[in-house]
C-alpha cells in the first residue's frame, strides 16, 4: 500500500508485451480446514491451502533477500517476482500477458492473466500490487495479497472451474509510487472495455501479524459478498478507511467501475474495542513493520491470511456465477 503522501514525479510510457524467462518451483500441497459458507453457491469455492500461499510467500522472501533486500518498481527483485506469477499462471493454463510503463525514470511492469472462457462482456476482476517498497521485502505489503490472488487463479485452473462471467487476475507495478501500474492499465482501455469490468476486486495487505478485518464499503453487492462470508466464520467486520483511495481500486473506481476488497491494517493502531472482537493486541499497529526492512515471512498471522485467501475464493467464485 502506498504511502498517504507521495511526491514524487510519475510518468507512463507507451504499452508494450514483455516477454520474461518463466521459472518457480511448486508450492506445497497442504490443505487448510473447511470453513463455513453463507450460501450454497459459496460451497462451490474452494478452500485455498493456506501452505500454499506460504509457499508463494517464501519465494517472494528469497527473491528480495537475492535482490538487495525489496522486491521495487524498476529493480531486479520486482521483475523476478513478476517471472514467478507468470510461470504459475502460464503452466496453470491462463492466457498471459505483461503491460510495460514508465515512472520515475523505470521501466515497470502489469501482469495480466485471462482464464479462457466465460462472458467477455461481463468480466469479475482481482488484483493485488506486487511491487514493494525500497526499504523492505514487502511480504504483507503485498506478497500477502498477490500470493493469495495467486492461489485464488490456481484453483480455478485445479479445479477446471468454468463461470459464467470472464476472469481476469491481475499483478500491479508501482502501486508505491502513486497506483501508477494500475492507473496505467485503466487508462489503457477504451470506455467499452471499461464498461465490460462488471467488478474489481483489490487486496492489499491481508496478513497483518496484529490483524484486523476490514471491507471495502464502495460496491453494496461486492460488500455484501464479503460480510456474508465473514459472517459464516462468525467474524464482525469494519469498514476499510485507513487504505481508502491509497491502492490499486481506486483508479478503477475513478472510471466508474464496482470495486470492493479485504484490508487487515497497516500502520494505524488497533483499539481496545477492536482487539476484544478480534485478538491482538490493543494500542499496537496492525503492522508494525508497515514499508520496513522487517516486512519478512515472519510478519504475518497466518489466520488472518488463511481467512482472507479463502474470501477471496469465495468472491472470485459467487460475483462469477
Amino acid at each position: 500500500m502506498k504511502l498517504l503522501l507521495s511526491g514524487r514525479a510519475l510518468t507512463a510510457g507507451a504499452v508494450a508485451v514483455a516477454t520474461l524467462v518463466t521459472g518457480g518451483s511448486a508450492a506445497g500441497a497442504a490443505t487448510a480446514p473447511a470453513h463455513p459458507t453463507a450460501s450454497a453457491t459459496a460451497a462451490a469455492a474452494p478452500d485455498i491451502p493456506i501452505a500454499n500461499v506460504k509457499a508463494h510467500l517464501s519465494q517472494l522472501q528469497s527473491i528480495a533477500t537475492a535482490n538487495g533486500g525489496n522486491r521495487a518498481h524498476g529493480r531486479a527483485g520486482y521483475q523476478a517476482s513478476l517471472t514467478y506469477v507468470k510461470a504459475k499462471l502460464d503452466a496453470a493454463g491462463f492466457t498471459t500477458r505483461v503491460q510495460q510503463f514508465t515512472a520515475s525514470g523505470r521501466t515497470g511492469y502489469n501482469l495480466i492473466a485471462d482464464w479462457p472462457g466465460g462472458d467477455a462482456s461481463q468480466v469479475v476482476m482481482a488484483g493485488s500490487h506486487l511491487d514493494s517498497v525500497t526499504s523492505g521485502p514487502g511480504i504483507n505489503d503485498n506478497g500477502s495479497g498477490s500470493s493469495a490472488v495467486l492461489e485464488t487463479a490456481l484453483a480455478v485452473a485445479r479445479s477446471g472451474y468454468q463461470p459464467t462471467k470472464h476472469l481476469r487476475f491481475a499483478w500491479w507495478g508501482a502501486e508505491e509510487l502513486g497506483l501508477v501500474g494500475s492507473r496505467y492499465y485503466v487508462n489503457s482501455l477504451g470506455s467499452a472495455e471499461r464498461a465490460k469490468i462488471s467488478g474489481y476486486l483489490n487486496f492489499d495487505m491481508i496478513g497483518s501479524p496484529n490483524p484486523g478485518y476490514f471491507v471495502y464499503d464502495d460496491d453494496p453487492t461486492i460488500e455484501k459478498t464479503f460480510k456474508d462470508y465473514f459472517a459464516g466464520l462468525g467474524i464482525s467486520t469494519e469498514i476499510e478507511t485507513e487504505g481508502d483511495g491509497r491502492s490499486d481500486h481506486a483508479p478503477f473506481k475513478n472510471a466508474g467501475v464496482p470495486v470492493g476488497g479485504l484490508f487487515s491494517g497497516a500502520d494505524y493502531r488497533k483499539t481496545s474495542a477492536q482487539a476484544a472482537k478480534w485478538g491482538g493486541t490493543a494500542g499496537q499497529p496492525f503492522d508494525r513493520c508497515y514499508h520496513s526492512s522487517c516486512d519478512t515471512t515472519a510478519n504475518i498471522n497466518d489466520t488472518a491470511l488463511d481467512r482472507n485467501s479463502d474470501a477471496i475464493a469465495y468472491a472470485v467464485w459467487e460475483l462469477s456465477q
